[in-house]
């Protein structure tokens, strides 16, 4: 691991640049991908002797898995294959774990086998602090044994501290995104269904309530979402011509 790395050194930077690429890539995938190769390259030095892997999961969102490189997302596919590895014990127990030397490892025994025949000898895998029920877990790997010493593993944990902060915020950004396009989705479908609503009473000259009836009992028979049943009956009523529902951003 980078020796010009330190805990004192790490916030300078890092916290700037992950700024910069949070305002730069709105995709939280991308953005995890940019981080993991920024974190590799940030803590790694010139050198280029650590991967990483960044493992995030979200309410209601598939697992995010972002790498640095090939071999470092090959050895975050290792975990799930088997079951455990130094990234699953950190998110049970919500701190540090490091395997210094693998060659002397007894935990994990598949795992070890595996990533020494990818050529890692030294992980470090580190817990982001995010908010929101979402949990994540930042790893380190080199070819070389006893690389995360009590420095380099507190210049490490450091980094990880701005990382969260950076990807606190992208995913706050990223959740009002979702909630406005949930909000913009369910202004439209209530549209579509108020027009076909308003439709079904001028033809029927019945009440509201009467004619969203018709409009429900319509989709159950069918089996198809209110919204649908409610379009045909809008393109139906407007002849063809294509509907259109507009909001100001």
């Amino acid at each position: 691991m980078n020796a010009d790395v330190s805990e004192g050194t790490v916030f300078a930077d890092v916290a700037v640049h992950l700024q910069d690429l949070v305002l730069a890539e709105p995709d939280v995938g991308r953005l995890l991908d940019k981080v993991a190769a920024y974190a590799a390259a940030r803590l790694g030095g010139s050198g280029g002797t650590l991967s990483c892997t960044i493992r995030l999961t979200r309410p209601k969102k598939p697992v995010a898995v972002a790498a640095s490189d090939s071999r470092a997302r090959l050895l975050g596919q290792l975990e799930g294959k088997y079951g455990g590895g130094p990234a699953t014990t950190a998110a049970r127990s919500a701190g540090t774990v490091a395997a210094p030397d693998l060659s002397r490892e007894e935990r994990w025994p598949e795992y070890v086998r595996s990533a020494r025949k990818q050529g890692v000898l030294s992980v470090l895998s580190i817990p982001l602090d995010l908010e929101g029920g979402s949990e994540g877990i930042l790893t380190l790997f080199t070819g070389l044994p006893d690389t995360f010493g009590s420095e380099a593993r507190a210049a490490a944990e450091a980094f990880v501290l701005q990382v969260s902060k950076g990807l606190t915020l992208a995913l706050r950004i990223a959740r009002l995104q979702d909630t406005r396009d949930g909000l913009n989705a369910a202004m439209q479908s209530r549209t579509v269904i108020d027009l076909a609503t308003g439709a079904i009473m001028a033809q029927n000259r019945c009440g509201q309530a009467e004619a969203f009836k018709v409009l429900r009992e319509a989709s159950n028979s069918r089996n198809m979402k209110l919204r649908d049943v409610a379009s045909v009956v809008v393109t139906s009523v407007a002849g063809g011509s294509a509907t259109f529902t507009y909001f100001d951003e």
